[in-house]
């Protein structure tokens, strides 16, 4: 396949279809979104309990040894890519800081990819409540523009990596700048976060492999991927898999730093968009997490492909080559033929809590197909002894906007607003934290 290899041609054409047509669509290509739901085309589901041989599957025994791993196999090899085995890990304490008059500590640590003074890093940065009585759930969850980009305090380094070139002068071509101080405060509520009891560890997605093509020799694809070489070319991973990997090298941090005061078996994995697709293959690869947050995630997230509706499989391929592995692009404008949807990787996730949220007018990530897809996960999470979405089935339609679906283990709610990240969606996802977690 062929890719892009200039990082700036890339993100100028990124930026000229933006700025014409909006934040949530990719650059031209002639591509004209389909939004009248008549003009879906005929489809039929992949069904999560019938195993790849036609056998129903009708224990929790069948799914754990059976479906569950080859539905993981399906989505490595046709989706997402097959990432490298955990590597070793190191970490350096970079600097930790009491903050809000008190309430917090933060804490600022880098964490190695591999155990060699040259192995790559991301910088993590953590915040936990200073009044508890022992270690505290947690939100991970990655960032798009940096750690100073979630909290203003100068205190902060400024990230000194590769960015997407800002809105608003916050960048100096790709590279941040002052302005760029808590350019995303308002998608991180970190005192409202801390006030429900819960810590809060974030990163910046581009420390982990930069968010452009340059046939993956940058990030932790160039440093690790001679780990997948025995792979088909065209299954291995691509970004959205490389920053999952990044998730979980950073709960292995938490896991083996008790100091922070997470409680690392009650950490949610939380991500916006491409990162609310990252954070759903994460919570299906990693069993570790103990809750999934899906926000806006839309097409190779949680919207089911098959509707073709909005951003579609061969739209996304076409505009972000690099966040799926090549196998992937055989389903352009084909998702029939993909053996797996999106349901099935909610139902990965299973018998964990996981919160799929959409937006009204988020139409380009298909708001009807997220929340079909968290329905058709729903038989999963019964055959393993959870409630699902709550009731004796899931609901027969979408919610209402502003409000959650919030009664069992998934998780929904449609929000009155963009592609965005409010205090809203942040309150259903602590109350579902509470339910779960505490």
């Amino acid at each position: 396949m062929q890719r892009f290899t200039s990082p700036r041609l890339w993100t100028v054409c990124c930026w000229m279809f933006i700025l014409t047509c909006g934040p949530s669509i990719g650059p031209a290509s002639g591509f004209e979104p389909n939004y009248d739901e008549s003009k879906i085309p005929d489809y039929t589901l992949p069904d999560p309990l019938v195993s790849q041989d036609g056998a129903p599957i009708t224990s929790a025994e069948q799914w754990n040894t059976v479906r569950r791993p080859e539905l993981l196999d399906l989505f490595e090899k046709h989706v997402y890519g097959v990432s490298p085995k955990p590597c070793p890990i190191r970490h350096e304490v970079v600097s930790r800081k009491t903050v809000f008059n008190g309430l917090a500590t933060r804490s600022e640590i880098d964490v190695f990819f591999g155990l060699a003074d040259d192995a790559p890093s991301m910088r993590m940065m953590t915040y936990v409540p200073n009044e508890r009585s022992g270690p505290v759930p947690a939100f991970l969850g990655l960032n798009f523009q940096g750690n100073h980009g979630v909290d203003a305090d100068p205190a902060i380094e400024l990230n000194p990596g590769w960015f997407r070139e800002g809105r608003n002068g916050t960048t100096d071509g790709n590279k941040a700048n002052e302005k760029s101080r808590g350019a995303t405060a308002s998608r991180w509520p970190v005192k409202m976060i801390l006030d429900r009891g819960y810590g809060l560890a974030t990163i910046y997605y581009g420390d982990i492999d930069p968010d452009f093509d340059d046939g993956f020799k940058n990030g932790i694809h160039g440093a690790l991927g001679g780990q997948v070489a025995d792979v088909a070319p065209e299954s291995r991973w691509g970004s959205i898999a490389a920053w999952a990997y990044g998730l979980s090298r950073a709960l292995d941090c938490l896991e083996s730093e008790s100091e922070l005061g997470v409680d690392t078996s009650k950490v949610a994995v939380i991500g916006h968009s491409r990162l609310g697709k990252t954070s759903l293959w994460a919570g299906a690869s990693d069993p570790r997490f103990a809750m999934v947050v899906s926000n806006n995630s839309g097409c190779g997230g949680a919207a089911l492909s098959r509707r073709a509706i909005g951003e579609t499989v061969g739209r996304i391929n076409t505009v972000f080559p690099h966040w799926f592995c090549d196998q992937f692009t055989e389903y352009n404008e084909n998702e029939s033929a993909c053996p797996v949807d999106q349901h099935q990787l909610i139902a990965l996730i299973a018998p964990r809590p996981v919160y799929v949220a959409s937006a009204s007018e988020d139409q380009w990530a298909d708001p009807k197909g997220e929340f079909l897809a968290a329905a058709a996960a729903d038989p999963v999470y019964r055959l393993l002894g959870t409630r699902g979405m709550g009731g004796d089935a899931p609901p027969a339609k979408m919610p209402a906007a502003d409000r959650a679906i919030n009664r069992g283990v998934i998780g929904y709610h449609l929000r009155t607003g963009k592609h965005d990240v409010t205090d809203y969606d942040w309150q259903q996802y602590l109350d579902m934290a509470d339910r779960h977690l505490q």
